[in-house]
């Protein structure tokens, strides 16, 4: 018997932008509903496994491509004009308008990777939330690197992204093994949030002139790992900062500890670690 269907959606943004996502819904009762917001260039298909892995535990879930990536690119990379901003202003208020359509009458959560926890705040519906569970979500702050790994960082931010940006007119991040293409407004918002401190708030009062970070007050978990070079835990604690009112609990997990050879930036979503996902199913379950 099959356990979760699965379907394409577009999601429709205010401005029009459509977005490409995957819904899964449990043939069995529904107990919640998961947003699940990607990291910076990071396509939907990314999440497949652990989307169906909640869904098969009764929880109805939504993945998305912000716009500019995998199937929310309409054109060219290099014309698309999307933000990280836009991104967190339009496309996951846009997705989570979709979740509730999707699966009514329930409690939503947030699952973020990345820069999918760090943009909440510019969700406008973000209050209605019942909880957030973030992993490698962190500033990036170049200035809190540990020196060998901000040199690698620097490059990539400060050289590589200007540098191809200008030769392409889009960020070749799947060259250095960062996901998809990135639109160059994208990429260089990126850069500039990562140089300062607390991500996003760089741009508070200058490009963003409205945001929910101070109101929101709901549970949050933020998971990080010890070989992450760029969620470590000084860059986690400077993005919590960033939300004043929000409760934050934080685990750092070691891939050691589970038998694991990595958990980094990015493996926590691989099949491979599906015994972590009890992590996201246990805090789903208390909140």
């Amino acid at each position: 018997m099959k356990k979760i269907d699965t379907s394409e959606l577009k999601i429709v943004c205010a401005d029009q932008v459509e977005l490409a996502a995957t819904s899964y819904t449990p043939t069995t009762a529904i107990v919640g509903a998961v947003l699940m917001a990607p990291a910076t260039g990071i396509k939907r298909q990314f999440y497949n496994n652990f989307a169906t892995h909640l869904a098969e535990h009764g929880y109805g879930v939504i993945t998305f491509d912000n716009r500019g990536i995998g199937g929310s690119i309409t054109e060219s990379v290099t014309k698309s004009e999307a933000t990280l901003q836009c991104w967190g202003e339009k496309d996951m208020p846009a997705a989570f308008e979709q979740l509730k359509k999707s699966f009514p009458e329930c409690k939503y959560h947030l699952v973020g990777h990345s820069a999918g926890g760090q943009l909440v705040g510019l969700m406008p519906n973000a209050g209605e939330l019942s909880s957030m569970f973030n992993f490698a979500c962190s500033s990036g702050c170049l200035k809190n690197m540990a020196k060998i790994n901000l040199i690698k960082a620097h490059f990539f931010m400060n050289i590589f992204i200007p540098l191809s940006n200008a030769l392409f007119g889009h960020t070749k991040s799947q060259w250095v093994g960062m996901g998809e293409p990135l639109p160059k407004r994208v990429s260089r918002q990126w850069q500039q949030w990562c140089n300062g401190r607390g991500y996003v708030k760089t741009a508070f009062g200058k490009t963003v002139h409205k945001h929910y970070y101070n109101e929101l007050n709901f549970p949050s978990m933020w998971v990080n790992a010890v070989d992450d070079d760029i969620a470590i835990n000084k860059n986690v604690a400077d993005m919590i900062s960033v939300f004043p009112k929000l409760p934050a609990e934080t685990l750092t997990l070691s891939p050691q500890h589970y038998q694991l050879e990595e958990i980094g930036h990015m493996k926590f979503f691989s099949k491979k670690s599906k015994v972590l996902w009890s992590h996201t199913l246990a805090w789903l379950a208390q909140h």
